[in-house]
C-alpha cells in the first residue's frame, strides 16, 4: 500500500527560524507574543527560536527598562553548506518591507447599473 491516502503537508520557502528573524528585523521591539502571532506559532516556539538565534549569533537581546530589543547581525552568515559564505543581510534586504496586503477587487466594467434621472 502506497502513500497516496495520506494527505499531504503543508510546506513553505522559508523555515520558522528565518520568519522570526525576519519579523524582528523589521520591528526590533516587538513582544514575542506579536512575532508569534505574526509568524502562526506558539509563543513558547518562537522564545525557543529567538534563543537559537541568539546562541549562534543571529540576533543579540538587549533588555531596556522593562522590554527586550533585538539587533540582528547582518554579517552572520547561512549554517547550510548550500549557502555557505552568503550573508543573512540580503535575504533581510529581499524581505526588509512588511509583506504586501492582498491587491483590492478590480472594478467590474460593463455590469454598472444606472438609476434612471428623476423628473423635475
Amino acid at each position: 500500500m502506497g502513500d497516496e491516502a495520506l494527505p499531504k503537508a503543508p510546506w513553505t520557502f522559508l523555515t520558522s527560524h528565518a520568519r522570526v528573524l525576519l519579523a524582528l528585523s523589521r520591528d526590533p521591539e516587538a513582544r514575542l507574543r506579536e512575532v508569534a502571532t505574526i509568524c502562526v506559532l506558539t509563543e513558547r516556539t518562537v522564545q525557543s527560536i529567538v534563543a537559537d538565534l541568539e546562541q549562534e549569533g543571529y540576533l543579540t537581546r538587549v533588555r531596556e527598562g522593562r522590554r527586550n530589543h533585538y539587533r540582528i547581525t547582518p554579517g552572520a552568515k547561512f549554517r547550510h553548506p548550500a549557502e555557505a559564505g552568503r550573508d543573512i543581510a540580503g535575504l533581510l534586504a529581499l524581505f526588509a518591507d512588511a509583506p504586501p496586503s492582498p491587491p483590492a477587487p478590480a472594478p467590474k466594467t460593463g455590469t454598472a447599473r444606472h438609476r434612471p434621472q428623476r423628473a423635475a
